[in-house]
């Protein structure tokens, strides 16, 4: 499985979760990190849509996203 999407198809799927999944950005990325520890981005998505029933599509875009905020928290 792929966490790239095309920036357009990535832009997409976050603004959608929201309305998806109730929960906004802050509140994934907080089960996020509060999640188990994987030191790759699939094995936290495919936890992320197994254990909150998401689409892959869904959970890798919230991988990608919350690990792109992190970085930008660094600097």
């Amino acid at each position: 499985m792929s966490l790239n999407h095309s920036p357009e198809t990535h832009s997409k799927l976050i603004a959608r979760i929201p309305l998806v999944t109730g929960r906004d950005l802050p509140e994934w990325f907080s089960t996020i990190e509060n999640g188990p520890s994987f030191t790759r981005c699939e094995e936290r998505s495919s936890w992320l849509a197994d254990e909150h029933n998401l689409s892959h599509g869904y959970a890798a875009a919230l991988v990608r996203e919350h690990e792109r905020a992190r970085r930008e928290r660094h600097y």
